[in-house]
């Protein structure tokens, strides 16, 4: 796929700095794309931390979008890597302590559940690009398989992440924040397919 983006310039009289500008604009988007996902797409704002500020902004009540091919394409990449998790943690603890789609018992399934000495570690997929985003989309369902009433008793000792790019430092910070303050036995696993 190829996008183009970019301002119509009459050739007499070309505004170099607007081009350049242009570029500078679009350079984290560029490294974004060429590091597969790894570079977030937009540097975080350089604010003092949060800032309060009053007020609701208003959002759209309804949309139409249509993402049947997005969405098959995530499935499958799913199914790729949790068999290779699989395959993985397998090989580490023995087929008789891996389970994949393993009810949770609050009618919802883990990805992958690895039993160590009577413990349970929760693994959950994620296939964004980002590790961020996975770790956003994921951190819900894990505490749900891990804490929902009637869900799984003892709680799960692990409960971990998986995604395909490498964590990084500032989420390296986050999970180390989450664990010192909520005591949540969090963890990131990479798995590059």
């Amino acid at each position: 796929m190829f996008v183009f983006l970019g301002k119509c310039q009459p050739a007499e009289s070309i505004n170099y700095k607007m081009i350049l500008d242009d570029f500078d604009r679009l350079l984290p988007l560029y490294r974004y794309v060429e590091s597969g996902g790894r570079h977030d797409p937009v540097p975080l704002p350089a604010i003092p931390g949060f800032v309060f500020k009053a007020g609701c902004s208003p959002k759209h009540g309804e949309a139409t979008a249509t993402f049947t091919a997005k969405v098959l394409n995530l499935d499958l990449r799913h199914n790729l890597l949790q068999e290779r998790l699989a395959q993985r943690l397998i090989a580490e603890f023995g087929v008789e302590n891996v389970s994949t789609e393993q009810p949770s018992g609050a009618g919802t399934r883990i990805d992958v559940v690895v039993r160590q000495s009577g413990q349970y570690w929760f693994y959950e997929i994620k296939t964004a690009k980002s590790p961020r985003v996975c770790l956003r989309e994921a951190l819900g369902q894990l505490l749900e398989y891990g804490y929902w009433p009637r869900g799984q008793e003892p709680t799960a000792s692990r409960l971990v992440v998986v995604g395909e790019s490498p964590l990084g430092a500032d989420g390296t910070e986050y999970l180390r924040r989450l664990r010192d303050i909520f005591g949540l036995p969090l963890e990131y696993l990479d798995l590059p397919l």
